[in-house]
Formats: C-alpha cells, sequence, structure tokens
C-alpha cells in the first residue's frame, strides 16, 4: 500500500515537528514485507534539498524527558540513549515522539535477540557466531547492572514492564540499525525521517548534513564505517563510539537543522537509497538484520589460534610457537578485533599477506629459522628480507630472486597449507556442504523466514571465498611448480662457448 495509517500518523508528526520534506519529490510507502521505502516521484538532481529535520525534533538523551533520570545515574553513551529510548515508549501517546515511535518495529530482527540455541543452530561457523553469544552476555550484564538498580530505585518513577531486558534488548536492536550521532552537544540519537531509507552498498543517493556544510568537506556523513576495523561493528561495552554509530556530519554546534542532499541524480520512479557503508554481510546481519546477494566487501576471517591448530598437528607445540614469535619480531601482526587476532581473506579469495608470511616462517628449515633469529636478534632493521633473501636463493638456487613480490612466498608448502586451513576452516561450518547450503537458500523464503534465510546467505558467502580461497591456493601452488619446472630445465641447459 502506498501510504497506512502508521506513516499518515508519522507525516503529521512530522508538520507538527518541523521536520520538512519535499513532497513533490519524495514518495514514502510502506509494505508488509519490506517496510517503509522511499522512491523518486520526479527526476531528482544532485545538490537538490529534498528534506530537513531540526536537531530538537531528533530523540536524544538532551530532548528526551529522560535526561535528569539519566543523569542522576551517571549513565552515558549507549547505556543512556537505552534508557532515554525506553522511557519515551513508556509514555504511549504522552511522548512528543509518540508519532515517530509508533512507526518504529518493536524491535528489528538482529542475531542479538535471537535465543542462543537459535545463535548456536544458525550461525554456526560464521563470523558472527560467537560475537553474538558475548554480545548476549555483556548486555544482560549492563542491564543487571545499571538499568536494573534504576527501576528498582523509588525516585526514578520508572515503569518496570518497559524496562526488562527484553525491552532493554530491543531497545538496543533499534539503537544499533537506526541512530545517528547528531553532534557533539546532543551526542547519538534517534533521527525522524533519516532512517526511512533502505540501505544499498555502494550506491548513496542522499547525503545528511548541517545546513551550514561547506561544500568542499571531505568528511563522510555516514560514517560508520571504519575501513581498516574488525569485520563487524562491536555493539557490546556502555559507551557509543563514533565509528559504530551513523554520523549524519561534518557537524556544527551552531547548525540548528541538519538536511538531506542528493548526492546524485535518481530517476523518477526509482528507490531513493541511503548507504550504511561499505560492509560485508557480517556486518550488515549483525548490526541491521540483512545481507546482500554478491556484496563484494565480504570477508572471512581464519584465526591466529586455528593457524596454530594446523601447524602443531604437523610439528611440535614448541615449533609452531617459536616460528609464530619469530614472525611477531620481525614486526608482523593479523587484524584484531574483541581480543580475538585473525587473518581476513577477501571476496575474491586472496589470504591477507600477513598470513602468508606466517605460513612461509613456519615451514622454514631450522638452518633458515636459526638465521632469520640471528638476523632479527642483531636489529638488522631488514631481517626479513636479508635473511628470507637468503634462504629463497638457497632453496632454489637462483641469485639475484628478492621478496618484494608476495608470490615468491606462496611455495608449494604454502599453497599446501592455505588448503589445509582451508579445509578446516570451512569444517567449522558442521556437516552439510556448500552445496546443501545452497540448496537450502533457494528454497528459503526471505520474508517469512527472515532469520534462517539471512543467516544461510551469511554462511553461502562466506563458504563461497573459502572456495574461492582454494582456488587462488591452487593455481599458486600450479605456477609455482611451472616455476620450479622452468628453473630446473634453465639449471640443466649446458653454457654456451
Amino acid at each position: 500500500m502506498a501510504s497506512s495509517r502508521r506513516l499518515r500518523a508519522f507525516k503529521r508528526w512530522m508538520s507538527s515537528s518541523s521536520v520538512l520534506y519535499s513532497p513533490d519529490a519524495l514518495l514514502f510507502t510502506d509494505d508488509p514485507d519490506r517496510g517503509i521505502s522511499a522512491f523518486a516521484l520526479r527526476d531528482l538532481r544532485e545538490g537538490e534539498v529534498v528534506a530537513s529535520i531540526p536537531k530538537s525534533s531528533c530523540l536524544s538523551v538532551i530532548t528526551s524527558g529522560a535526561r535528569e533520570i539519566v543523569r542522576q545515574a551517571g549513565l552515558e553513551g549507549i547505556l543512556a540513549l537505552s534508557v532515554t529510548l525506553m522511557y519515551e515508549i513508556s509514555l504511549g501517546e504522552e511522548s512528543p515522539w509518540a508519532g515517530y515511535l509508533q512507526l518504529l518495529p518493536p524491535a528489528e530482527c538482529l542475531p542479538l535477540l535471537w535465543s542462543v540455541p537459535e545463535i548456536d543452530r544458525l550461525l554456526l561457523g560464521t563470523e558472527l557466531h560467537s560475537t553474538v553469544k558475548e554480545d548476549k552476555a555483556h548486555i544482560y550484564n549492563d542491564w543487571k547492572e545499571f538499568i536494573l538498580p534504576l527501576v528498582d530505585s523509588q525516585s526514578s518513577k520508572l515503569k518496570p514492564e518497559f524496562f526488562g531486558i527484553d525491552q532493554y534488548l530491543a531497545a538496543r536492536s533499534l539503537i544499533a540499525s537506526r541512530s545517528f550521532q547528531i553532534d557533539k552537544h546532543h551526542g547519538s540519537g534517534m533521527v525522524p525521517l533519516a532512517d526511512l531509507f533502505n540501505h544499498k552498498t555502494g550506491a548513496e543517493d542522499v547525503h545528511f548534513t548541517t545546513s551550514s556544510d561547506s561544500e568542499d568537506s571531505d568528511e563522510d556523513s555516514n560514517g560508520s564505517v571504519v575501513e581498516d576495523g574488525p569485520p563487524f561493528p562491536d555493539v557490546t561495552g556502555s559507551t557509543v563510539d563514533d565509528d559504530k554509530t551513523e554520523i549524519l556530519a561534518p557537524l556544527e554546534e551552531d547548525s540548528p537543522v541538519l538536511e538531506m542532499i542528493l548526492v546524485k541524480d535518481v530517476q523518477a520512479g526509482n528507490e531513493v537509497f541511503n548507504t550504511y557503508g561499505t560492509l560485508g554481510n557480517a556486518a550488515l546481519l549483525h548490526r541491521y538484520g540483512f545481507t546482500e546477494e554478491g556484496n563484494p566487501f565480504d570477508l572471512v576471517n581464519i584465526d591466529v589460534e586455528l593457524v596454530l591448530q594446523w601447524s602443531s598437528s604437523a610439528f611440535s607445540n614448541r615449533h609452531s610457537r617459536a616460528r609464530l614469535s619469530s614472525w611477531r619480531r620481525l614486526g608482523y601482526s593479523g587484524c584484531v578485533s574483541q581480543g580475538s587476532e585473525y587473518f581476513e581473506v577477501s571476496y575474491d579469495g586472496e589470504p591477507q599477506f600477513e598470513l602468508v608470511v606466517l605460513l612461509y616462517v613456519i615451514l622454514l628449515q631450522e638452518d633458515a629459522h636459526r638465521a632469520l633469529d640471528l638476523a632479527i636478534a642483531t636489529g638488522q632493521h631488514s631481517a626479513l628480507s636479508r635473511a628470507l633473501q637468503k634462504t629463497l636463493e638457497q632453496e632454489d638456487e637462483l641469485p639475484g630472486k628478492t621478496t618484494d613480490n608476495e608470490d615468491q612466498f606462496l611455495t608449494e608448502g604454502v599453497c599446501d597449507a592455505l588448503l589445509a586451513l582451508t579445509g578446516i576452516r570451512d569444517s567449522l561450518y558442521g556437516p552439510n556442504s556448500l552445496e546443501d547450503d545452497v540448496e537450502a537458500l533457494r528454497g528459503c523464503c526471505p520474508v517469512r523466514e527472515r532469520k534462517e534465510y539471512h543467516s544461510l546467505a551469511l554462511r553461502v558467502s562466506e563458504r563461497r571465498i573459502l572456495d574461492r580461497l582454494r582456488r587462488y591456493a591452487a593455481a599458486a601452488a600450479a605456477a609455482e611448480e611451472l616455476r620450479c619446472r622452468g628453473n630446473s630445465r634453465r639449471r640443466k641447459q649446458p653454457r654456451k662457448g
């Protein structure tokens, strides 16, 4: 349906709250399956301002009637915003944001709200399995330590039925998927109208900014992406970091209004998209509750502990730990998130360079490893290039071979190790094959079976990356074999003259 009762109520609330948009430019629809979407009623042009939202109409700790309760309790960040949101919901029609809040779902279908048995069944082996379980534990502890005492306090006069653990989890899901960083004064908050636009990776149509922003600002208005950060945003803990919350700015304290500006032309009849950033499916499901087919920003992680598991099956634990230590002393490390160190495998199946080097160091002969340790101990800044240069020359008898090219480390042994690691990582998904998961996904309805569909989509996308890693390692091994054969033929050729 083009306009539902709740959408009409929201439009009346916008009118009374000075939230303005161009009714000749944007059409909001309310579909039972997809929810609310925004479409272009006419051809929209880049630079066109199609909406403005006063900061005073945003739901934040500063603007809410709960601000004194939050202040007295000493709450900050996401805890403060969660109490604020639950408080306004508890007021019902008496809340100044009632017309906006009735438009929101009771909760978003994030893994955070799934039961532990559902998490174990649906997310087994994926990047989210252990993270979501840890999230639930942290969030329960936050509720027990900070919110339960607040509700039990006689002075707060809060309605207990609106502040239980289920209500807190629901509020956290709404904040995770819909909140924005408004500015330094307001902090994070819910921004009506801004959260109605659906996401499309790499296809931003609208850009949110303040009316005083300069055109040449190089900051990203959506700001939720950390290019070098973890593979999925962390929603645990009691604070909201700017890099984990949608940012509407570059923001200035003296600007009272947020504006919605077209960043490219949109033809009439097309949906108008926002973007939550260049996020892989694990991040999208973790924070927003959905996935995208063929997402080019998907990643798969291989934990350092998994590498040690493989190494210890072929060598002693002492050997494995010694080689890991040498690798670290060379200045290498993996990615780190939530206390876990890991290596990324990109969408096309290419492993992180640091993983390739670690495997190479693990597989070094003892003499070569001693030479490497000696180079490190003597403080040579180019220990890797010099020590490994020497081992490469010794092993291949090819003077002049350098280590500048990553392919130099893709020896047959390293490629075999990558194949073994791929098998170990893939086994974490359980007994079903990739083909089994693909078939199950085809028969799953994304509307009626949302949890199953998107968890399967995540599994399939991750396992396809592992399949590409297999092909990458196999191709590298074949190339190495051809190179070695060519070198052998050149060595056997008699010298001329």
